[in-house]
């Protein structure tokens, strides 16, 4: 089936990504992975290719362009070279908050170096003990009594972009909860990195994603300037609510990608390998494997263009978006494993991308929000 989803700018836009990946990062990719995180001048190059721009308006150094077909090409580009970078964090997830709630002169402020990379964003929100329940966040930014800062205290973990950020959007509570509303009282600041108090603890090691640096943070006494607020007060969850469809249609789409990356390295493999004299790709099981794993592919790519149509269009439902990433990630899932698997004993070394995708794949069933609370959403809109 033709694909409608991009057009010739968006084609464009694959072949220079695709050239700058096969350049500037897989000769580097390795060392990347065993040092576990990207150069941070990566991402100025990034910056001076236009990437952070494309949805910033034309007056701050940006494209001016509102939509995400861009970023969805940047995820199959950079899964199919093999290769992960990590500033996803920096346009899916920072960057709507920015175009959504700053002032004029925090437009001013933030964006013409959010664009070249030379400030680079990231969101904390999960704490310890918190999960998925932001109403139960403990971190807290009291306003001074003059008025001119909040005193921010607390903690953060899982933080994607942790490492390298400059400036972190934090979600702290100014009020405390409602009992009628325990969802009340919570406010986003744009936190400077370099303020004292402001503490990047350890960056974790994870399963996969060894490249995408995630980090600890804390917070002492910080002082952070009340003209860092973003939005008003205690308005906090509601805006957070605003921006999670971008976020897991995101997950989705780089799931999908990944299933994508997944059959091309399977279908490599098996042509070249050989099993008693013959490829692996002319047995009967190795074509009906991935002959089911293109079906799969195939079903997710229609699910998430779909989904990528809404919203750029700004219908795409908190439903919506939780259906496609819960059928995107369950595919990957199910599709890497089997891609795998065809690979025999070298499918389980990391010298192989299959490996590597089978380790970075795992965490897109559980960040951007839970499978399990994926279904709950899925079945709140549904009636039941």
């Amino acid at each position: 089936m033709r694909r409608t989803v991009y057009d010739t700018d968006h084609e464009s836009y694959r072949q220079m990504i695709r050239s700058f990946l096969e350049a500037e990062v897989a000769p580097h990719h390795d060392d990347w992975l065993a040092a576990g995180l990207v150069p941070r001048d990566l991402y100025r190059d990034l910056g001076k290719l236009g990437v952070f721009g494309i949805s910033v308006p034309e007056e701050y150094g940006g494209a001016g362009l509102a939509t995400h077909k861009f970023l969805a090409v940047q995820y199959e580009e950079t899964f199919r070279a093999g290769v992960t970078l990590g500033p996803s964090v920096h346009v899916l997830l920072a960057l709507p908050y920015l175009l959504m709630l700053a002032t004029e002169e925090q437009r001013e402020r933030f964006l013409p170096t959010f664009v070249t990379g030379e400030q680079m964003w990231a969101l904390a929100m999960t704490e310890p003990g918190t999960g998925s329940d932001l109403s139960g966040i403990r971190t807290t930014a009291r306003l001074s009594d003059d008025g001119s800062y909040y005193v921010l205290n607390g903690a953060k973990t899982f933080i994607s972009g942790g490492v390298h950020a400059d400036r972190v959007i934090v979600v702290a509570r100014t009020r405390p909860p409602r009992p009628e509303d325990r969802r009340f009282g919570l406010s986003l600041l744009a936190v400077d990195t370099s303020l004292p108090g402001y503490e990047v603890g350890r960056k974790l090691d994870k399963l996969g994603l060894r490249t995408e640096d995630t980090a600890e943070l804390s917070f002492t006494e910080v002082r952070v300037p009340a003209e860092d607020l973003l939005g008003e007060e205690n308005q906090g969850f509601a805006y957070l609510g605003r921006n999670l469809a971008s976020e897991r249609w995101g997950i989705a789409h780089g799931a999908y990608a990944q299933a994508e990356a997944a059959v091309r390295f399977a279908q490599q493999y098996v042509e070249q390998r050989k099993v008693f004299g013959q490829p692996v790709a002319s047995f009967q099981n190795t074509k009906f494997e991935l002959a089911a794993c293109r079906a799969d592919v195939d079903a997710a790519q229609a699910v998430t263009d779909r989904a990528l149509e809404a919203l750029d269009a700004g219908e795409l439902t908190p439903a919506e978006a939780a259906s496609a990433k819960l059928f995107c990630t369950e595919v990957a899932h199910r599709v890497i494993d089997r891609c795998l698997q065809l690979h025999g004993g070298y499918g389980f070394m990391n010298e192989y991308p299959i490996a590597r995708l089978y380790a970075d794949n795992r965490v897109n069933r559980i960040y951007g929000g839970t499978s399990e609370v994926m279904k709950l959403i899925i079945a709140k809109s549904m009636g039941l």
